[in-house]
């Protein structure tokens, strides 16, 4: 399955990442690393995660903390938020 961002969660990974290069060189790559080992999990195993609701599942980060918030939609992993889970963790549900 390909996984696919919208923009809004393409901007939260963007920020994230920039936030992790300001605290640490090379801790945005280690977080990179786990966004998309992520999505390739999600890929195979989709329904492996509880649903949120509305079809939406969501995969904890283990290092980071971060969930991707994703929906399966024609074949696609469609990423609706790479959320923070101690700021505001349900600002995305507006997306879908």
């Amino acid at each position: 399955m390909d996984v696919v961002l919208l923009g809004p969660a393409e901007s939260e990974l963007a920020e994230a990442i920039d936030w992790y290069s300001a605290q640490s060189p090379g801790l945005e790559k280690q977080f990179v690393n786990e966004v998309e080992a992520a999505g390739e999990t999600i890929s195979l195993h989709p329904n492996a995660w509880p649903e949120l609701g509305d079809g939406r599942g969501r995969y904890r980060l283990s290092r980071f903390p971060y969930g991707l918030v994703y929906a399966l939609c024609d074949a696609k992993v469609i990423v609706v938020a790479v959320a923070h889970l101690h700021r505001k963790p349900d600002h995305w549900r507006h997306r879908l």
